[in-house]
């Protein structure tokens, strides 16, 4: 195993929210309004904003498998849990979203998404719950069609029959490159209730260099799908560049915005993400001595990775690995690994997808071994609730 920490150095000066209007190939509250700005970052040194100020969580940490809280599902890849219980999940190559009962593992189709063209590692990706969902029950889902990777929404409606309570889409969003690889496809609301989206160049390396391309780049959007107010870059939803296959997004309880990312044949990488800035694909792969590019804040061999979902737990970002079939943590001070990366459950569960906070030291964790790499076994795939520390 082959593990590297990289100190990342500090993202912007900390600054309140601004509100305008009256805020490798293998293969998620804060303030009110569609138009916040950027979320708050901190800056290294000393005193009560500092990262110098920061307690890290232990050196070591733990993990204990929970339950098996759902098996039988087919290629699943997004997970997003419903205020008041409950577990919504999509199928990449069914194009399905599913309820699942997380007491009893009682499953429950919603429907098929209209449109989805599900080839290679795209099909129906990443969704997430709209940040009035309480009230407009909107549910949000990045695919891949047949011209390109798009993102839309749909009125998620129980009381209707099994297969019946998704509404039509509408779509928020297209325009993101689709290739056989590297589609991306993680979205998530943000603290500051903005919709990002985590997208791959689809094979085209020169794509990731290019703020005017949407492919290899995090974007940041209002819930409608225009450019957020305070990106980088003018009437444009790009907030981060210069990526190859961003596959997940999480948030600490700082509002930082973390990345997994796969890379090619050298280095996967985790990054602490600051707006604007470069992330050094294709030119860098991992660190790099070039201070164009933003380094990793740790980074792993393709074989003990290819990172996917993200989450923030317990001082720590979780990271599901593919290829390396292990649960990696990731223990923070501010935005730098403040000890080595740590291994869980290698090889136990086969393919690990997606990682999604469950409430305090409790964590979903989602298997893809039925995606055509995978080795399923009996019960795949399956939804895990793990404790970890």
């Amino acid at each position: 195993m082959i593990v590297q920490r990289r100190a990342v150095s500090a993202v912007l000066a900390a600054a309140a929210l601004v509100l305008t209007a009256g805020c490798s190939s293998d293969d998620g509250g804060g303030s009110s309004g569609s138009d916040s700005a950027a979320p708050s970052t901190t800056a290294s040194g000393s005193g009560p904003t500092g990262q110098a100020a920061e307690d890290p969580p232990p050196a070591k940490g733990s993990v204990k498998v929970v339950r098996t809280v759902a098996e039988g599902l087919s290629t699943p890849w997004g997970l997003a849990p419903i205020p008041g219980g409950g577990l919504l999940v999509s199928s990449r190559d069914e194009g399905t979203i599913t309820r699942v009962d997380e007491k009893t593992g009682r499953k429950t189709e919603l429907g098929e998404v209209p449109g989805v063209s599900p080839a290679g590692e795209g099909g129906l990706l990443g969704i997430a719950l709209s940040p009035d969902y309480a009230s407009d029950h909107m549910v949000y889902a990045y695919f891949t069609s047949a011209s390109d990777n798009r993102i839309v929404r749909m009125l998620y409606d129980e009381r209707k029959p099994s297969g019946q309570q998704l509404g039509a889409p509408d779509t928020v969003f297209k325009g993101i490159p689709k290739g056989v690889i590297h589609n991306g496809g993680r979205i998530a609301f943000g603290p500051d209730r903005m919709l990002y989206a985590g997208t791959g160049e689809s094979g085209d390396t020169g794509l990731s260099q290019d703020t005017k391309s949407l492919g290899g780049k995090i974007l940041r959007m209002t819930p409608e799908g225009e450019p957020a107010p305070g990106n980088p870059f003018p009437d444009s939803p790009v907030y981060s560049y210069g990526h190859r296959n961003v596959q997940g997004l999480a948030w600490d309880d700082k509002q930082r915005l973390f990345a997994s990312e796969f890379g090619q044949n050298t280095w996967d990488e985790l990054n602490a993400i600051k707006p604007g800035d470069n992330y050094g694909w294709p030119e860098a792969e991992g660190d790099s001595d070039d201070s164009a590019y933003r380094n990793p804040v740790a980074q792993w061999g393709t074989d003990d990775a290819s990172p996917s979902g993200a989450a923030y737990a317990e001082g720590s970002i979780w990271m599901a690995g593919l290829k390396g079939q292990r649960l990696w943590r990731i223990p923070l001070k501010g935005t730098e690994a403040s000890a080595d990366p740590q291994a869980f459950l290698e090889g136990e569960y086969g393919r690990l997808r997606t990682v999604v906070a469950a409430g305090g030291d409790k964590l979903w964790l989602v298997t893809s071994n039925t995606d055509g790499r995978g080795d399923p076994k009996e019960g795949d795939d399956r939804i895990l609730e793990i404790q970890v520390s």
